[in-house]
């Protein structure tokens, strides 16, 4: 038994942005911004509203997710009958297990969890503790939950709708029944908030919105709307009495609560219902999203109060066909499929990706309708050819159509479909009326495209003029359908498959044929490598033949798929040939040996692969799935020894990738809260904040500016060389010098104020208290304290804090030990490093004097002395050794042998 794949291994899925599950939007006090969350498939993308840039993806779940919401602390999830909270969408903070049935309604609720499975049930859980708070169950036949709601200001207190109609009042606390609704007889779909207190918005499976006062149990206002029943509701908060209602059908409505009536509708804003809306706090935006796989960001700008499109993040509709990479830097991939548009997907960033529109017949007579969908929609896009030549200078992409004879033109360079449908005259005759063409080739250099029809008829097109140039074969080319057709890198010759067998080469520039090659059995598929000349060709018989268009020999034939073949692709330097199959295998064939080297299968039959130019990914698409799944090539990093696989090998199933945030964003991560008060005893900072000092055997700086440490021991020629010219000027004394009472108006003192003034300065000084808070926090022993206050401090108050430590004035010997003892805590931690020789070289500038004379004070500074000596050396030996070392890297001839 395998495991997995010796080659590929699963990257991430493109294109996937929302399913039927409604969105949730959150509003991130710390990044000042709204977040909105969609689900896809079995997990969940973060996209921030500012630009709908996708900041992160959740863990793939084991199932699909059934239902979400979300608070300001955690994204909930619930996966059949088990609840998920999520914070920053990967990290798995809770786990609710014990429903027995698959969730699917959830709301938060303070610090609990609401939940109803589809057996009725409805759970409270305790977020934090993750435990069964209580649990009430409901009869289906006389109360089928299908929403539910806390109504603002009603403590304790939830609303559940049901789909008979009725509504319930219910007190969580306490597990009693409040209040019971009569309802309007229609099946409650959805319940909203209104902005006015006691006023909640339902609305009913019959296209009703029921604005309805719970105090007194009274409508307020009663709409209607014709499309079907009603998917979501919304009220705007940014000063407008405006409520947004979603239909099943696309259709988006807009009312005035005010005037009480429709004010205007955005028709076709989905392609499928409206499964999330929402308004955005307090700013004129709304956002929904759809099935259709889309999420789109609206503005109420028009002058009507109407809405317009601002942003959109989409991707296919409906399930992609066909998946082919573009251009040689293997960073962009074309695709197309049931939904008759064109994308082209970055394997990069998802801001690069477009979109060429959507197939029409006449797409500028729908737009002069007013229409968001087009109504003259081709049928789905079966097959594609694209080249880069001459991308800027004209149309490189032609497309064929299910069940059409004429092909279309496409440019990437100008996103969009071309003016071409190309189709020979011959088709408009009643025995070739239904005529389908089914395969083409465009020519290196750009300039042609060669088309093969299903009546065996291959022609050339001019793809700048859209003018025939020419038809291979008379009349046919081929006596069945043609399957498929190739063009070689010189632009030499044409190598046509077709139904009956026969692979012919054709001279491209007089329609002659130059050699017949007939197959075991017809032909169904063909894919050239220009590169080495290797055409491979799938068989009907679901074997693969691979032939030499150079020397029109076949060179190998491999046999393994089960059922018929859907695509083959080669390698960059042709020695794989990859292969899948409706038996939902995904093989690697050796060409050199003509050996399967790798088999795994999928849980979905690929409908087509694709192999990067430069080989680092496989593309795949899959049936009924909207995403292109890339596969990594683990050969491009490392060597995979490779044998051929033993007839007993059993293949083993692979998931298919999941999605994952783009390499360029992954920087951006979800901002959370403030600490959650009553729910996580602790919160953790969404960004990254690094400790004041990783380790004590690193130096770590204080980071201050120069001024306030390296200019301590210069702060007495600062404060010379800033002393103004002209010194102040004294007002004059009075004569025989009388004595002045201190303040600020000038008066003469008696001589009992002197006598008095001289007692009080006496009493003064003996009672004078000089230290400061830094002295006093020195003194109790708090070093750290006092050195973190002292670096909060500028250059000026750093030096009369050192100044006033002096005994003369007011310090004291213990204090003096104790700034010393601060310095070397701080050299033994190796932390705030500049800054405390800054301060020790200015506290031995200013009490030299007075350590020389006291044996205390000078004893803590031998001390002081060793600690400095070793600290110093430690750094210099570090600084030395790195020095040397990149001196050596950067100068010496180092050789790579």
């Amino acid at each position: 038994m395998a495991e997995g794949s010796k080659i590929f291994t699963s990257y991430r899925a493109l294109g996937l942005v929302s399913t039927h599950v409604p969105l949730v939007v959150r509003y991130i006090q710390r990044r000042k911004e709204n977040l909105i969350v969609t689900v896809v498939g079995n997990t969940f993308h973060t996209y921030g509203a500012g630009k709908l840039r996708l900041l992160s993806v959740g863990n793939p779940h084991d199932t699909l997710i059934n239902s979400m919401t979300g608070d300001a602390y955690h994204v909930y999830t619930s996966s059949n009958n088990i609840i998920y909270a999520w914070r920053r969408g990967t990290e798995l903070k809770h786990k609710y297990v014990g429903h027995e049935a698959s969730v699917h309604l959830m709301l938060p609720f303070g610090p609990h969890l609401i939940a109803v499975d589809r057996l009725n049930n409805l759970r409270v859980w305790d977020i934090k503790v993750e435990s069964l708070y209580m649990e009430m169950e409901f009869q289906a036949k006389s109360f089928e939950i299908s929403a539910i709601m806390h109504p603002a200001t009603y403590l304790n207190k939830i609303l559940v709708g049901s789909k008979q109609g009725k509504l319930q009042l219910w007190n969580i606390k306490t597990c009693k029944l409040v209040y019971t609704f009569s309802g309007w007889n229609s099946s409650v779909c959805v319940l909203e908030q209104a902005p006015a207190q006691d006023v909640i918005a339902v609305g009913l499976a019959n296209g009703r919105i029921i604005l309805h006062n719970l105090k007194f149990d009274e409508t307020v206002v009663d709409f209607k709307q014709d499309w079907g029943r009603v998917t979501g509701i919304s009220f705007r908060t940014d000063g407008f009495p405006v409520m947004v209602t979603g239909s099943e059908i696309g259709h988006i409505a807009l009312w005035d609560l005010k005037e009480r009536r429709l004010v205007t509708q955005v028709r076709d804003a989905h392609a499928g219902l409206v499964s999330g809306i929402s308004c955005l706090p307090s700013e004129p935006l709304m956002v929904t999203s759809s099935p259709d796989n889309t999420l789109k960001m609206w503005i109420f700008d028009l002058p009507d109060g109407g809405a317009r499109l601002l942003k959109r993040r989409e991707g296919h509709s409906a399930p992609p066909l066909l998946a082919r990479f573009h251009g040689s830097l293997g960073n962009s991939i074309l695709t197309a499929g049931e939904d008759s548009t064109m994308r082209v997907f970055s394997t990069v960033t998802d801001i690069m990706n477009k979109s060429l529109g959507q197939a029409s017949y006449n797409r500028k007579a729908s737009k002069r309708q007013r229409k968001v969908i087009d109504t003259k929609k081709m049928s789905a896009i079966m097959h594609f050819t694209s080249e880069v030549a001459q991308e800027r200078a004209w149309d490189n992409v032609v497309a064929i159509h299910r069940g059409n004879a004429f092909v279309t033109t496409w440019s990437i360079g100008s996103q969009k479909m071309g003016k071409y449908k190309l189709i020979h005259e011959r088709f408009k005759d009643k025995e070739l009326h239904g005529t389908v063409a089914t395969c083409l080739e465009l020519t290196v250099c750009g300039n042609f495209v060669v088309i093969g029809y299903n009546s065996g008829h291959l022609d050339k097109y001019n793809i700048q003029s859209g003018v025939h140039r020419g038809t291979f074969g008379s009349p046919v080319a081929h006596e069945g359908g043609v399957r498929g057709v190739v063009t070689d890198g010189l632009n030499h010759c044409v190598v046509s498959g077709g139904q009956d067998g026969e692979l012919r080469w054709w001279r491209m520039k007089d329609y002659c044929i130059i050699k017949k090659l007939i197959m075991d059995e017809g032909i169904s598929k063909m894919s050239l490598n220009r590169d080495s000349g290797l055409l491979g060709i799938a068989l009907e018989d679901w074997s693969i033949h691979i032939v030499d268009v150079d020397t029109k020999n076949l060179v190998r034939k491999l046999y393994g798929h089960h059922n018929q073949v859907t695509d083959i692709a080669f390698s960059p330097d042709s020695k794989w040939l990859i292969s899948s199959s409706l038996d939902k295998a995904i093989r690697t064939w050796d060409i050199p040996s003509g050996t399967c080297v790798d088999w795994f299968l999928v849980p979905i039959p690929a409908t087509s692969l694709t192999m990067s130019p430069v080989g680092d990914f496989l593309a795949t698409t899959h049936t009924d799935h909207l995403g292109i799944y890339l596969w990594s090539n683990q050969a491009c990093y490392h060597h995979i020894s490779l044998r051929p696989l033993p007839e007993n090998f059993m293949a083993t199933v692979i998931a298919l990738p999941s999605t994952g945030a783009d390499e360029t964003q992954l920087v951006l991560k979800e901002g959370e809260e403030i600490p959650e008060p009553k729910l996580e005893e602790t919160i953790d900072d969404d960004e990254y904040k690094s400790p004041q000092q990783i380790s004590e055997e690193f130096v770590t700086l204080a980071l201050l500016p120069t001024s306030r440490w390296l200019n301590l021991l210069s702060l007495d020629v600062i404060k010379k060389r800033n002393k103004p010219v002209e010194p102040p000027k004294v007002p004059k004394s009075a004569p025989f010098f009388l004595p002045t009472v201190p303040g600020l108006e000038f008066k003469f003192a008696s001589a009992e104020q002197e006598k008095s003034d001289e007692k009080s300065k006496v009493k003064s000084v003996l009672s004078f208290e000089v230290l400061t808070p830094f002295g006093k926090k020195l003194k109790a022993g708090d070093l750290e304290d006092a050195l973190k206050m002292l670096l909060e401090m500028g250059s000026s108050g750093v030096e009369v804090e050192i100044r006033g430590l002096d005994p003369d004035i007011g310090g004291s010997e213990a204090v003096l030990v104790k700034f010393l003892e601060m310095i070397k805590f701080a050299l033994d931690k190796n932390c705030y490093f500049e800054a405390v020789q800054g301060y020790l070289g200015l506290f031995l500038k200013i009490h030299a004097e007075f350590i020389m004379k006291n044996s205390v004070v000078y004893e803590m500074c031998e001390k002081l002395a060793v600690a400095q000596e070793k600290s110093w050396h430690d750094i210099r030996d570090t600084m030395n050794q790195s020095l040397c070392l990149v001196s050596y890297i950067k100068n010496a001839a180092l050789i790579n042998y």
